[in-house]
Formats: C-alpha cells, structure tokens, sequence
C-alpha cells in the first residue's frame, strides 16, 4: 500500500479505512479556490478521527508486548483518550486515562459532556487531575499499580504522537496520493491541525517524495509555531529512524501560528466562522479546538494575496466533534 515498509511492523486494524477524499463544492465557490477534504473524521470507532490511525500501530505494538492494559494522557477533552477507551474496548483491555485540566474551563459540561461521556461510557477508568505535574504522578501510580497487580500496562503518551504512532501517517499518505491520483488532484497545499506533532510528522514522512505536488502547513493548536516546529521536526527524524530512510523533504513544511488565539482550547472569532461555514455551506462538522482552528487557516489563506486561483487546497479533517458539546456556551 505505501512505499515504505510499515507493513512490517505490528498492526491491529481498527478504523474505516481508506477515508473518502471529496471535493467541497461550495465552500469552494465562496473562497474562490478549489477546495477538498479528506475525512479523517470518517475512521469509525467511537465518532472516529486521526488517533484510529495511530492506535492501530500503538495497540499493534502493545499487544505483541503482551500488553493487557492501556494508560494515556490527554486534556479533560482529548480525542485521543476517547479512541484509546474505544480500542481499548474493543479489544477487551483495561484503560486508564489521566486527564489534566489544560484549558480554563471547569464548568460542568466541559467536565462531563463531550469525550469525557464517552469516556465513561466506554469504561475507561477517568482520572481528571488538576495540571501535567499531577498527571505525571498519576501515571507513575497507575503504571506501578498494574506491575503489583500482575498486568502489563502499555503507556501512550499525549495524542499517541511517537514513531509508532506517526506510522498511521505515513500510511495515510499513501492511501491520499493514490486517491488524488485518481480523481485528478495532481498538486495541491494541505492544511493539517498541529498539537502533539504526530499526524503532520507521519504525513511528512510518507509525502516527502511528493513534496513537490503536494506540500504541508500544520496548523499550530497547542504551542506557538517555533515549538510545534521543533516538535514536529524530531518526530519526523524519529519516524524515518524507524523506518530505516534518509529525511528527504520530511522537513520541508510551514508551520501557522497565526490562529492559536489566547492559547489551547480557547475559541476564537475566525474559529467561530470556519465553523459556520463549514456547516452552513457543506453539512461538515468541525470541532472548536483543532478542526476549527486548522479551517480558519485555510480560509485565511484562501482570501490572501499569497492563494491563487489555480491552487488547490486540501484539508485533513482530524475529527473531534463530540468535544463542541463541551463548548455550549460558546
């Protein structure tokens, strides 16, 4: 399926895939450009989203280890703690999930609503601590707890974004340079959100021989662009380690910065409108934390001097709807 030959590492399939990569007609004709998406969102397993990708590698890797129980980290939110409870689910295996309290908001629905519910519902064991310092402790607890009880627990650190989990990605890649080759999308700029650095670094790796025809901006969510730079930059020399290939032009990519607001998590005016338009025009839901945010980019570009109108633009739908029900007064 991909050039490279991460076939060869353990793998557990879990999401719906290949996702479909569709064109947005309308959208396309408010912005003036030609636009398309590719659903990520679409992956199953609990609403689906990008972590499927990277779970599939992960769990893949944990099980061969003899794994039988699962502790990740991620905000009160996190996508990536939702799908690890589903896999986790699926699989029959425990699952621990620490969650600090990253972003200003401990209302009740942001703290019950959303992915936490479907944490719970999932039967994950949800352990909602106050910042990183405490879920550092947490997780030595959890993990020591499980080596008493006789379980071998696997950790997954912040949005799965290791080597392991960037293989997702990289098979990802080729799975949309075989599907813009089939529709006739020869070329085209890519807007992916950014946090963790795991997603834009797997692409990275698998598309660098097309980085030509098809090059990438991560949208930065969580940090400021220099460090979702440097971030995304080891990742992808961890990946290509991995993998056993040169860097090639895996660190060739814009980083924008420019849609972070106030910080993570935190809405902002041209995230409300990415929403709208997206909804309003084309029935596509976005989330307010990354989707949203990676959107708002895509339109910013769109209506810049830089866009022209021969240029296609492509955006990889990460998914995360279930967290806009945290976000109700918004």
């Amino acid at each position: 399926m991909t050039k490279f030959d991460v076939e060869r590492f353990s793998r557990i399939p879990l999401g719906h895939t290949p996702t479909p990569l569709e064109p947005l007609e309308r959208l396309s004709a408010e912005l003036g450009l030609r636009v398309w998406v590719k659903r990520d969102d679409c992956t199953g397993l609990a609403l689906g989203g990008n972590k499927v990708r990277k779970l599939e590698f992960l769990l893949g890797e944990a099980l061969a280890a003899g794994a039988d129980t699962v502790v990740t980290v991620g905000g009160v939110q996190s996508n990536h703690a939702r799908q690890t409870a589903a896999a986790a689910a699926r699989l029959g295996l425990r699952c621990e999930l620490v969650l600090p309290r990253l972003v200003d908001r401990q209302n009740d629905p942001y703290e019950r609503s959303g992915n936490v519910l479907l944490d719970r519902l999932l039967g994950a064991h949800v352990h909602i601590v106050e910042d990183a310092q405490e879920a550092a402790g947490r997780i030595g607890q959890l993990l020591e707890q499980a080596e008493k009880n006789g379980r071998q627990a696997a950790f997954f650190p912040s949005g799965g974004s290791t080597a392991t989990g960037a293989l997702g990605y990289v098979r990802a890649a080729s799975e949309f340079v075989d599907q813009a080759q089939a529709q006739g999308l020869r070329s085209a700029r890519i807007f992916v959100a950014t946090s963790t650095g795991g997603t834009l670094a797997g692409l990275l790796t698998g598309l660098a021989d097309d980085c030509e025809a098809f090059s990438l901006t991560g949208v930065a969510v969580y940090d400021d662009a220099a460090t979702t730079r440097g971030r995304t930059t080891e990742l992808v020399e961890q990946t290509t380690a991995k993998l056993g290939v040169g860097t090639n032009g895996a660190d060739q990519f814009d980083i924008d910065g420019r849609q972070l607001g106030d910080g993570y998590g935190i809405p902002t005016a041209a995230m409300r409108e990415a929403l709208e338009l997206c909804a309003r025009l084309e029935g596509l839901v976005l989330d307010p934390v990354y989707t949203g945010k990676a959107m708002a980019a895509l339109v910013a570009f769109a209506r810049s001097q830089e866009a022209t109108p021969e240029e296609d633009l492509v955006f990889w739908h990460t998914g995360g709807a279930p967290a806009l029900f945290a976000y109700d007064s918004d």
